[in-house]
């Protein structure tokens, strides 16, 4: 017995019904999946750049005891003054000026960066051009080991290096005294040594060096153009912008 099998799937040069309504769902599917991406994202923005706002301020404020509000700052055209950006989000390399209530002021935070044993740190400190000093860090961004290299953060002997680490200039302004200086845990004896931490020698050594490099860099300029900053004080200053702080530990041994 014969039988028509024209209709059968399957069968060469038989398209099965359907397929361009399904291609032409899932094309509707995926504009307006990406639609929606788009619009939370544009939505979410404004309100991730005020968080990153505080939290930069609050970064601040941490490494300039006794600051209550910040201005940015960065290098002018002569690469030897400082000036107000017309956007402090733009800036490049940011210098941000504390001052307290008065407006007087008190520090210059700076953020400086370096590879660590896991990943690259991302530290802020605080520098008091009236003390010559490191009066404050902050970590920014690290991933290093839970319990030993994240100890940079938390351990107490270790961040006492940073209350009052001597950083003076010549009489120049030229360069420093004495260059940063890492030792090992209770050798220090000069005011610009960094006691390490045993069992997170790499993270604290990285840690000393970095600042080694940044204040070797910005201090004696800083110092050398204090008036600069005198000049921008802002009594009644709204809390602006500074680095975010965010700190991902990951491991390190």
């Amino acid at each position: 017995m014969n039988q028509d099998n024209s209709g059968q799937a399957g069968q060469p040069g038989t398209r099965h019904p359907g397929t361009v309504q399904i291609y032409s769902v899932l094309l509707g599917m995926g504009a307006l999946c990406t639609l929606a991406i788009v619009g939370v994202f544009e939505f979410t923005l404004p309100i991730i750049q005020q968080n990153r706002i505080a939290q930069r301020e609050a970064a601040i404020l941490d490494v300039l005891p006794g600051a209550t509000s910040s201005q940015t700052f960065e290098l002018g055209a002569d690469n030897e003054s400082f000036d107000v950006p017309a956007d402090p989000n733009a800036a490049g390399q940011p210098i941000y000026a504390g001052y307290d209530d008065d407006g007087n002021l008190v520090g210059l935070a700076i953020e400086a960066s370096r590879m660590g044993y896991q990943d690259v740190i991302r530290m802020l400190y605080g520098y008091s051009p009236d003390r010559d000093a490191v009066i404050g860090t902050r970590v920014l961004e690290s991933r290093e080991t839970p319990g030993l290299g994240d100890r940079i953060e938390k351990d107490e002997a270790f961040l006492a290096n940073f209350e009052a680490l001597d950083v003076s200039v010549d009489q120049d302004s030229k360069q420093l005294r004495n260059k940063i200086e890492f030792v090992p845990s209770g050798e220090k004896t000069q005011p610009w040594q960094i006691d390490g931490i045993t069992g997170a020698t790499i993270s604290s050594s990285t840690v000393a060096e970095m600042l080694r490099e940044s204040t070797s860099q910005w201090v004696p300029l800083l110092k050398s153009r204090q008036n600069d900053f005198e000049s921008g004080s802002v009594p009644d200053g709204q809390p602006e912008s500074a680095p975010e702080s965010e700190s991902e530990p990951e491991g390190e041994q």
